[in-house]
C-alpha cells in the first residue's frame, strides 16, 4: 500500500471508532497487532495489548470506563508503512464524574492493508488525576 492508502486506512480506523462500529474496526486490525498506550496510574485499559481478542478487551473496557466527549484527529502524516495522527481529544471518566483531554500523537504502523502496530502519546497525568478516586474522611 502507498501512503494515500495507508492514510485511508487510519481514517477509516477513526470513523469506526467515532462511529461506535467496533467490529468494523477490528477488522482493519492484524491478527498479529500490538497495541501500545502509556502506562498509567488507574486506568484500566492502559498498557499494551496483543492480537485482536486483547483489543476487542481493549475497547470494551475503554467503553466501560470513559465516554468520549470529543475526538477529533486533525492532521495525518504518512511516511513508508508509518501514519502518524495529531489531534485532540476530551474524555469523561464515569466512575469518578471528571473530565480529561488534550492534545494526542498516534503512531501506526501498516502491514500488507492492517494495521500492525499502534502506539499512542498522551498526557498521562492528566489522564490519572481524572481516574483517581478521592478517598473521603473514614474511606478504608
Amino acid at each position: 500500500m502507498n501512503k494515500q492508502e495507508n492514510t485511508k486506512l487510519v481514517q477509516q480506523v477513526y470513523e469506526n471508532f467515532k462511529s461506535g462500529d467496533i467490529k468494523a474496526l477490528l477488522n482493519l486490525l492484524s491478527d498479529n497487532i500490538e497495541w501500545q498506550l502509556p502506562e498509567i496510574e488507574n486506568v484500566p485499559f492502559a498498557g499494551k495489548r496483543r492480537g485482536r481478542e486483547q483489543m476487542g478487551q481493549f475497547f470494551a473496557s475503554l467503553v466501560d470506563t470513559q465516554e468520549v466527549q470529543h475526538f477529533d484527529p486533525r492532521e495525518f502524516i504518512a511516511q513508508g508503512d508509518k501514519v502518524v495522527a495529531l489531534g485532540h481529544y476530551a474524555w469523561r471518566v464515569k466512575s469518578t464524574g471528571r473530565e480529561f483531554g488534550g492534545d494526542f500523537a498516534h503512531v501506526f504502523t501498516v502491514y500488507d492493508g492492517k494495521v500492525i502496530r499502534f502506539h499512542e502519546y498522551m498526557d498521562t497525568a492528566a489522564a490519572a488525576a481524572a481516574h483517581r478516586k478521592v478517598l473521603t474522611a473514614g474511606a478504608h
